[in-house]
């Protein structure tokens, strides 16, 4: 008998803690209904670490329609993926296999410009920087075997004819973050031999000790490693926004389906802007 009025009080606070939990679901509903801003939640994160400040997203909830996301800066961070010379510099990776280095060139000054607000901020920033060990101890044979069919005889671990070094191995220039974009001693550099970056490194606890809710991700490529991570990230939880013309892809139809897709159900798994709006964002509210 006592043990069942146990059981009958957890599944009543277990119910009680469920119908709290969708009661501040639907008061940051009706909010967003009335004033069109989706709230920085401070019942779930505590008072803001930094300023509040709001950022339009674009095609949300349905195309063409607009919101605005509040952020904390003292909780967000500006995530670059894999600004490497392999993926957006002559001799390297993506070079090998014969792309348009344009297309993924495209996300750098964009990147830049963000990294020059951000810097004068309280907001974190983070690199990722995707290779594999010299001993490619940590690369599967069949992502070995697929880049070297696509690199026409040069894949991952080899240097091709006049190349820098062995495409996406680590301690290499080619496979080191551009110059432009290159990471402050502060910033963290996180290391991947993955398309995602919440599997195979520490991300997470930098994440943990920044205090980090937010991620604004930028970078290459868009439809695979910044997708990859994007999707990671969204599943734990943390609110994401892409800044559409701060990433590139190999193939422009890749990258405008990779950006489509985030979009569909009101912001699938994150929300997207551009630079300038998070520029201007900032510029006012933060800076």
């Amino acid at each position: 008998m006592k043990q069942n009025s146990i059981g009958k009080s957890e599944e009543l606070g277990k119910e009680s803690a469920r119908n709290n939990y969708l009661k501040k679901v639907e008061e940051a509903y009706k909010k967003y209904k009335e004033t069109g801003v989706i709230e920085y939640p401070e019942w779930l994160y505590g008072s803001p670490k930094g300023n509040l400040f709001r950022v339009e997203v674009e095609d949300c909830p349905d195309f063409g329609e607009t919101a605005m996301v509040e952020f904390d800066s003292g909780r967000t961070a500006f995530l670059s993926i894999d600004m490497q010379q392999d993926f957006c510099g002559e001799d390297g990776y993506v070079d090998a296999m014969g792309y348009d280095l344009s297309q993924t060139q495209r996300a750098v000054q964009p990147i830049w410009n963000v990294l020059e607000t951000v810097r004068q901020t309280d907001i974190d920033v983070i690199h990722t920087r995707e290779g594999h060990k010299q001993d490619l101890s940590d690369a599967p044979f069949n992502k070995l075997l697929r880049s070297k069919m696509a690199g026409d005889g040069d894949g991952i671990g080899e240097t091709p004819a006049g190349g820098i070094g062995p495409l996406l191995t680590r301690g290499h220039e080619n496979w080191d973050i551009i110059d432009k974009l290159a990471p402050e001693p502060s910033e963290p550099v996180i290391d991947k031999p993955t398309k995602g970056a919440f599997a195979n490194t520490n991300i997470g606890l930098v994440l943990e000790r920044l205090g980090t809710t937010h991620l604004v991700i930028s970078g290459i490529t868009t439809d695979v490693c910044v997708h990859t991570i994007m999707r990671e990230a969204n599943d734990r939880g943390y609110w994401c926004l892409l800044l559409k013309d701060a990433t590139g892809a190999t193939d422009n139809g890749n990258r405008e389906a990779a950006i489509k897709q985030i979009k569909m159900q009101g912001g699938v798994f994150g929300w997207v802007s551009d630079s300038e709006r998070f520029i201007k964002a900032v510029e006012e509210g933060v800076a």
